[in-house]
């Protein structure tokens, strides 16, 4: 029956499709283009040519992409619920689940979820729209792998049910459709293509089953899908052929259009015939390479070794097996390997046992009987007598005598020696107590060896012990006790006015006008300022032992802490200033207008596109974006660079372009004049491959802004800026770098255009946001975004001007200490002045070592001067170029393994994505 089921959905949909042009082209009947409310009910179409007792495994796969409005995703759903009219839904017939997708897969309910039809109606019509973006290919896969298996309900191959996917599509796919749909066509799944609107045919093409135009449909709007309805309700009742004809498949026989044909399990191959089923010989088809023997199996072969060897963990290789080694054989002393396994040996001395395993000692005392008076002890080929501890043999070597260890030995023993049974002790006199080394004595601590009951310190007298009292105390009648004496009458107290006993203490006390300090002991005057001639202008203040001068509102205290004048030092001195003057301290700072910044004399004012920046282009190159968009991106570049004056003391501009690798297409240090860098931005050629903006964000934290690429060092304070262009989804995080770029002082501007992810722009934009992320729907808008990023770099060259917040006249302080995290930028010539650091030295640029090494140098040089300024010669270097050509050469070197290694992960994404 289930055979049937395939074959009717084919048959029928080749009758429609073959209908002649203008039949197929004609606008729908009446009863079908009339409207919901007006088509034939669902239940006596149902009681007409439903399908019964059919049985098939059916998937949805629905397109909940951003480009299908609400309308349009309730008519998917409608003619979901129409479908399901016709089909008998059950454990035993039809099974039914659904799985919709934008830019994830969601998994609404499996084949094995509900066991009735309007189970899965109400779950239909609870469906939500994801409203994401569209990944066809993803959503083929998982029905592939999750939906069509036996877990998630899909009944075994060798049951022969079929199994269909409907899928229903209104957009071109993000990803690739080709290779996942012919592995799931290949596996035996029918899969009927279904388009909405502008949809690329081919596409549809690439996914249905063949042949095409008996399973891709593609009609003009969602409304239109309501005459699909009938198709498919006789394409499911169609004849079965696998179930009336004598197919003669010996294995698997599928349904299609008007026919049938045969198919076989995995690890087998349709003969000539095209019924009988082969086994793959796989051990005869490929180059196994065994060393012994090839044994076939399931879809692929395994190596087999002959008896008394073992397979290597090559899996391909035998070694000869040592019994001996396996824990098994239970050999006490020795095992010795044979042909076919092992047999066990005793050592010299010893005999084996019956267990042929065990052994057991050859007793040489038991057999010769020598008479010893003590012990017989057995060796390897004899005996011997022994004495015990305490004794030595005598010379006829039998009989023993007790050992003097006091008169033998030097024993060390204080004051007595006692000899014991297998030794000797030492002991004290009375009166005496062992020490711990148990030679020496010492006279017996009594206070420790009795409850003395002594209230502070016990102390021994010659035979018995006495108590006493720590300083300021008395022993009281008792002889155990202590009393306190009055604290003050010892004179002790140090106290500098007066002393008060209280209890067993005291305290300190100060004279009228003074009070008591933190110390509790010396005072000082509650009111110094009345006490002395504090000489303040305006106000004095008392401050502990001191006082000190403030002034009133609108004052400022002078630089000798007593006379005060006025804050307002703009006013009271010729600052020069060319816009504005802004008080800051006992000085003044210069500002600009808005528009301009401050120039490097701290006083005159030039136009914000004159300051010096360090600028870099980020450009996805991806092939979503098109040769025709990506020169209007080069025009985009080309505006800001026109905004900019160009040169290595004011703008320097550099430009990356990415796709599946990132390209430097020129660098901060490349070009010093602005038609130079737009003739490069002309020149640039079109990448047209994926999209891996992590990657180039990672290339542009680690490279772009180093000195070896241009850019000034952190201590120059010139703004660091990246402006980021893209247009699609990257196929990589960007949070990680993005995030380190923007903590180290690098401000981020996103582009985003057409598809452009919304939340990776916010990710890569600094804050505020909406200063930093531009978006434009389509190319034609990218003027305005072109002035909004002009305005938006004015005002940060504005901001970041360290210039504007050094005191005017003074030279402005570029001292920056680098974090862990920053580039170095340290004076190389300095801290490498020898020839062969780099070689010696290479842990140095890891980046983990080089922060924490520049750390350490900068932490030291400034508490103790300048140590390399010193020692200048300290290393004796012969060619500070030759260090310079060492480095660029490691630099280029790992460049290059970056590249290699960039490629080979492109390569392995690309197998596992549809794996």
């Amino acid at each position: 029956m289930e055979k049937m089921l395939v074959g009717c959905f084919l048959l029928i949909l080749g009758q429609i499709l073959l209908l002649p042009t203008e039949a197929r082209d004609r606008p729908p009947s009446r009863s079908i283009s009339r409207g919901r409310h007006s088509r034939t009910h669902p239940q006596t179409a149902l009681l007409e040519s439903s399908c019964e007792n059919k049985r098939a495994d059916v998937v949805f796969i629905i397109d909940s992409s951003r480009s299908v409005n609400t309308h349009d995703y309730a008519k998917v759903k409608e003619f979901i619920v129409d479908i399901l009219q016709f089909l008998d839904i059950g454990p035993d017939v039809t099974r039914v689940g659904l799985l919709q997708y934008g830019s994830t897969v969601k998994n609404e309910f499996s084949l094995k979820t509900f066991k009735r039809k309007s189970e899965v109606e109400r779950a239909v019509k609870r469906m939500r729209h994801l409203s994401t973006g569209t990944m066809t290919g993803l959503a083929i896969q998982y029905a592939l792998n999750i939906a069509f298996s036996e877990a998630e309900g899909a009944r075994p191959l060798r049951e022969n049910v079929p199994r269909v996917i409907m899928i229903v599509t209104d957009g071109r796919p993000q990803d690739s459709v080709a290779e996942v749909a012919a592995k799931a066509r290949d596996t035996g799944i029918l899969i009927f293509a279904i388009g909405v609107g502008q949809v690329d045919f081919n596409t549809l093409k690439a996914i249905g089953s063949e042949p095409h135009e008996d399973h891709v449909f593609l009609v003009a709007n969602f409304s239109q899908m309501e005459s699909l309805t009938s198709v498919f309700q006789n394409k499911l009742c169609i004849q079965d052929l696998c179930a009336v004809e004598d197919h003669g498949c010996e294995q698997l026989c599928v349904n299609v259009l008007g026919s049938f044909v045969c198919q076989c399990y995995s690890g087998y191959t349709l003969a000539e015939d095209g019924r009988r089923c082969v086994a793959v010989d796989y051990c005869a088809s490929e180059n196994h390479g065994c060393e012994h023997e090839c044994v076939n199996a399931d879809s692929s072969y395994f190596c087999r070794c002959p008896k008394g060897f073992a397979l290597n963990p090559d899996k391909k290789t035998c070694t000869k097996i040592d019994h001996c080694a396996s824990r098994n054989h239970s050999c006490q002393h020795e095992c010795v390997n044979t042909d076919d396994s092992y047999s066990c040996r005793c050592l010299k001395g010893f005999m084996l046992n019956p267990d042929k395993r065990s052994c057991r000692r050859i007793n040489y005392c038991a057999l010769n009987k020598p008479g010893c008076e003590h012990e017989c002890v057995n060796t390897e080929q004899g005996h011997y007598c022994r004495c015990r501890r305490g004794y030595t043999l005598d010379p006829n070597g039998r009989t023993c005598s007790r050992v003097d260890h006091c008169a033998e030995q030097d024993h060390g023993c204080e004051q007595l020696c006692l000899n014991t049974g297998e030794s000797f002790v030492c002991q004290c006199s009375e009166g005496f107590l062992i020490n711990e080394d148990l030679k020496t004595c010492s006279r017996a601590d009594y206070c420790l060896l009795s409850n003395h009951g002594c209230e502070y310190s016990c102390v021994n007298t010659d035979r018995s012990f006495a108590c006493q009292c720590p300083e300021g105390h008395v022993l009281r009648s008792d002889g155990k006790t202590c009393a306190k004496l009055d604290s003050c009458a010892l004179g002790d107290h140090g106290c500098e006015h007066s002393c008060v006993s209280s209890e067993d203490s005291f305290v300190c006390q100060c004279f009228e006008g003074y009070i008591l300090r933190e110390d509790g002991k010396t005072c000082r005057r509650e009111d110094v300022c009345q006490a002395v001639d504090h000489g303040c202008e305006h106000i004095c203040v008392n401050s502990d032992d001191s006082y000190i001068c403030k002034c009133l509102e609108g004052f400022r205290l002078a630089e000798d802490g007593k006379r005060c004048r006025r804050k307002d030092v703009c006013k009271s001195t010729h600052h020069g200033c060319e816009h504005i003057c802004v008080n800051r301290g006992s000085s003044y700072i210069c500002k600009c207008s808005e528009g301009f910044i401050l120039a490097e004399d701290g006083r005159r004012c030039k136009r914000c596109t004159e300051g010096p920046i360090d600028l870099v282009f980020v450009i996805d190159g991806s092939k979503s974006l098109g040769e025709e968009n990506f020169e209007i991106v080069k025009q985009f570049v080309t505006g800001i660079i026109d905004s900019l004056a160009i040169s290595p003391k004011a703008a320097r501009v550099g430009l990356l372009q990415y796709s599946t690798q990132v390209r430097t297409e020129f660098t901060l240090r490349n070009f010093g004049s602005a038609k130079d860098m737009k003739k490069a931005v002309a020149h640039m050629k079109y990448m047209g491959k994926g999209s891996m903006t992590g990657l180039a964000l990672k290339h542009m934290f680690e490279r772009s802004f180093t000195q070896v690429e241009g850019a000034r060092p952190l201590s120059a304070r010139v703004p660091r800026v990246a402006i980021v262009f893209t247009d699609g989804r990257a196929q990589d995080d960007v949070s990680e770098w993005a995030s380190k770029a923007k903590a180290n002082g690098i401000t981020m501007y996103a582009v985003g255009v057409g598809k452009a992810i919304e939340e990776e722009l916010q990710e890569i934009a600094s804050e505020p946001i909406d200063k930093h992320l531009f978006y434009a729907e389509d190319f034609s808008t990218m003027g305005e975004i072109n002035e909004k990023l002009k305005k938006g770099i004015c005002e940060a060259l504005e901001d970041s001007d360290g210039s504007q917040d050094s005191p005017a006249g003074e030279l402005p302080k570029r001292v920056h200490q680098p974090t862990e995290s920053e580039p170095v930028t340290i004076n190389i010539q300095d801290l490498l002045s020898c020839s062969n650091f780099a070689v010696q030295h290479k842990y140095l640029f890891e980046e983990d070592n080089l922060s924490r090494s520049t750390q350490k140098l900068f932490h030291s040089t400034k508490s103790s001067g300048s140590p390399l300024e010193e020692k200048p010669d300290q290393c004796k270097c012969e060619n500070l170029m030759m260090f310079q050509n060492l480095a660029n050469e490691e630099v280029r070197k790992l460049t290059q393994r970056l590249e290699e290694m960039t490629q080979r992960m492109e390569a392995l994404e690309n197998r596992l994505r549809y794996r």
